[in-house]
């Protein structure tokens, strides 16, 4: 097997229902010349190994890759830890001469409450926003990793940004066709952010703030990610489906009813209503095997589907107003942590 062409795909959040549906339609969708290697991340061995698992019983009950032909691996990762971000770059150069998918999906929020009053009121009134930009999901504020970043910051936009920056050259850029899929959101609106807020931690609305950072951080790198290293970076979301973050807030009649006001929004015209994992992979895994060099990248793909529920592709557009400020700060921030960790180097060093 020495002498079949490899691709090795990186997906982080794999455990959650849409990095594992991802994993899913990567079996199907990379050609069938390629070895498949699926590097599952975790924060711990046991969830990393039992997701290798799902998903090794998903190929055999599906047969949709022969043996030789899928691999798996894991790789311990957490991106509230700044640490374990930097010791995953060093696994992965120890183990791996390339990337070629790196799928940002592993995503925090700060979820406290529902406010069931307001919920009531926007399900009667307007069941569309509602189901894709609700205002009854109340978020903790001031949040902090044990780093002393704010949480969701560090852990949506931040961490991420570090881990491309350090592989970028040493691993990504040694495969033929590599690519980076930005996981976002349709909840990453202007609206909800603030330049006075860079690290989200005064606001209510911290995870659709992270989200129009990931949107802002793909418009300023890019282009220089295709130019200078030959990557392809592409920015997706996965519309609106049941997220295991949330479901296990809810009790099986909350559960049930967001179900129905869910197809209840896509019947009165919302696309963004996919509802399961497998359609919400759509616009993920298109960019990173269907796409070729004519796909804009500037333009957010989106997962989306029909009335009847069948899926489709839908682009948007995205305002860039502040792309190079929040480019400019991540870039300040990489360098502090450049230099904590050389000290901590250096430290270890004299003891």
């Amino acid at each position: 097997m020495a002498n079949v062409p490899r691709r090795i795909a990186i997906i982080t959040g794999t455990s959650g229902n849409l990095g594992i549906n991802i994993a899913y339609r990567l079996l199907k969708e990379v050609p069938k010349r390629f070895r498949l290697t699926i590097i599952v991340t975790s924060r711990t061995l046991v969830k990393a190994n039992k997701t290798i698992h799902q998903i090794k019983d998903y190929n055999e009950k599906k047969n949709l890759r022969s043996d030789g032909y899928l691999d798996f691996d894991y790789l311990l990762l957490d991106f509230s830890d700044m640490v374990s971000v930097l010791s995953a770059v060093h696994s992965l150069e120890e183990n791996y001469e390339k990337i070629d998918y790196l799928f940002l999906n592993a995503s925090q929020n700060t979820h406290d409450h529902f406010n069931y009053v307001e919920a009531t009121k926007e399900m009667l009134t307007d069941p569309v926003r509602a189901s894709t930009n609700p205002g009854y999901k109340i978020e903790k504020r001031g949040v902090k990793s044990k780093d002393g970043l704010g949480l969701v910051f560090q852990v949506n936009v931040f961490a991420p940004y570090y881990l491309i920056e350090k592989i970028k050259g040493s691993l990504l850029a040694k495969s033929d066709d590599a690519r980076i899929i930005w996981i976002s959101s349709i909840l990453g609106r202007p609206e909800n952010f603030s330049f006075n807020d860079m690290q989200l931690l005064k606001t209510g609305m911290a995870y659709g703030g992270s989200k129009r950072l990931v949107d802002l951080l793909h418009l300023a790198t890019y282009k220089e990610l295709k130019d200078k290293y030959g990557i392809r970076q592409y920015l997706t979301h996965p519309g609106i489906f049941v997220s295991y973050t949330y479901t296990r807030f809810l009790n099986v009649f909350m559960y049930y009813g967001m179900l129905a006001l869910f197809l209840l929004a896509r019947w009165l015209g919302s696309p963004w209503l996919n509802i399961d994992g497998w359609k919400a992979a759509n616009a993920p895994i298109y960019v990173s095997v269907k796409a070729d060099k004519e796909d804009d990248q500037s333009l957010k793909y989106g997962s989306a589907c029909t009335k009847g529920g069948e899926e489709y592709l839908k682009t948007t557009t995205v305002d860039s107003t502040g792309k190079d400020d929040v480019l400019q700060y991540l870039e300040t921030l990489k360098k502090e942590w450049d230099e904590k960790f050389r000290d901590q180097i250096t430290d270890s060093r004299k003891l």
